[in-house]
């Protein structure tokens, strides 16, 4: 029995450190903009976007894998102490054994987090003065469309195609 709830908790574990410590890079998307950059002077353009293809974009998780070892190691010290005192009978050296152990192998699953993830993007292939460039960029596919769109530029070479479309409401959100 104590071996099938162990089990029980550690899949649980698991799947609360894989599903709850991931980035998801919206502080990429176009429409994202950081504290600095409120209230500021940007530079915009109108360009004309051509096609609107899904991409892939990798984002630094490093944080969300840090969670995940504390996260793993404290879910395993508490773990491996319940067990360790079921072990060693109610005594309280086997919890503290098994507390030290759990949180080890904890703090390892932790590790199995990556940190880069890949979250869903959006290719924009645009024309601006008689030139065609490219921009990646976080975001669904529903927001854009070919047509007129503003670009911000906020730093050299740092293109924010701004979304032209809206996404219907009963849409999901992983498009």
């Amino acid at each position: 029995m104590l071996k099938k709830s162990s089990s029980t908790i550690a899949a649980i574990a698991c799947v609360a450190l894989l599903s709850g410590c991931m980035a998801n890079g919206q502080q990429y998307a176009s429409d994202v903009y950081q504290a600095g950059q409120v209230n500021e002077q940007q530079e915009a353009k109108t360009v004309r976007i051509l096609a609107v293809l899904p991409a892939k974009i990798e984002v630094d998780n490093t944080q969300g894998q840090k969670n995940a070892q504390v996260i793993g190691g404290l879910l395993g010290a508490l773990g491996g102490a319940v067990a360790g005192h079921q072990i060693a009978q109610n005594g309280g050296q086997g919890a503290v054994v098994g507390g030290a152990s759990g949180a080890a192998v904890g703090v390892a699953a932790g590790s199995l987090v990556s940190n880069k993830v890949l979250v869903k993007g959006v290719s924009i292939t645009y024309t601006h003065h008689h030139k065609t460039y490219n921009s990646a960029q976080v975001g669904r596919l529903c927001e854009f469309k070919p047509g007129v769109a503003i670009m911000i530029t906020t730093k050299a070479h740092e293109t924010r195609i701004q979304p032209n479309a809206t996404c219907p409401k009963a849409e999901k959100e992983d498009d």
